[in-house]
């Protein structure tokens, strides 16, 4: 495997109780810092693909590796530490939401705590400090104290952004994060990730519906179809009769697409 390789998985395969296939054959290469976008249908299987990659689900058929190792294989100790390094913002926030935005934002930094105060949510003083510093990276630092339910949902989404950016990671897998909002919002969040792709040098893989959104922010892109790769390119490469493809004779782009 490339050393400049972040995620790279092999004849990928996903069926699910019921022998539901969401996945089948897929191979894929991610290079580090890359700001990969999967786009597809509801149900091409964009969400199994970026959970089998850091095993919040166990694929069925075929290996991934992360940064040269196959977490596919790992268990215990290695698979915490793979797991360490990747990052997952999820569509609708998974906040706790009676809990402060600050205790969400620390919660990232579990991973690397020692068990008891952890489990107590105890933490040292230097890593509340660096928790109110990645609040400030997404322009909330003033809403620490506030309970994560009083928070609009991008605000929300953003908690979960400075939640993944508190944990170190190498690697960041968003699922769908701005499909629940609102058009206007969705920018907003979207920078931010953009930002830990950009400036903190992270690789992004982000599962998005919108076509507009992933010609204005990834470097490449995946199109899935039936749990198989449909399409691979730059964005720019993606054309109409590539949309239908993917989507159906009937669909059509945003207006605002270019194509």
């Amino acid at each position: 495997m490339s050393a400049d390789l972040a995620v790279r998985t092999e004849d990928l395969g996903m069926v699910y109780p019921g022998g539901v296939r969401a996945l089948s054959g897929v191979d894929l290469e991610v290079r580090e810092g890359e700001f990969l976008a999967i786009l597809g249908l509801s149900g091409s299987g964009k969400s199994t693909l970026l959970r089998c990659m850091n095993r919040l689900i166990d694929p069925t058929e075929g290996r991934v590796w992360i940064f040269g190792e196959e977490i596919t294989a790992a268990s215990g100790g290695s698979l915490r530490r793979l797991r360490r390094q990747v990052a997952m913002i999820f569509q609708q926030f998974n906040l706790v939401r009676r809990q402060t935005v600050l205790t969400n934002v620390l919660s990232g930094a579990l991973g690397r705590s020692r068990l008891l105060p952890s489990l107590v949510l105890s933490f040292a003083q230097s890593e509340r400090e660096r928790a109110v510093a990645s609040l400030g990276r997404v322009g909330l630092d003033d809403r620490a104290g506030s309970r994560a339910d009083a928070l609009s949902g991008g605000q929300q989404q953003r908690v979960a952004v400075a939640r993944a950016l508190m944990q170190e990671p190498r690697l960041i897998l968003a699922d769908e994060p701005v499909a629940s909002l609102d058009p206007a919002l969705r920018h907003s969040v979207m920078r931010h990730i953009e930002a830990l792709n950009r400036e903190e040098g992270l690789t992004v893989i982000c599962s998005l519906h919108d076509i507009d959104l992933v010609e204005r922010y990834a470097t490449r892109l995946v199109a899935l179809r039936d749990g198989k790769v449909a399409w691979g390119g730059r964005p720019e490469e993606f054309d109409r009769d590539t949309f239908r493809e993917i989507y159906g004779e009937e669909a059509e782009p945003t207006s605002n697409s270019g194509f």
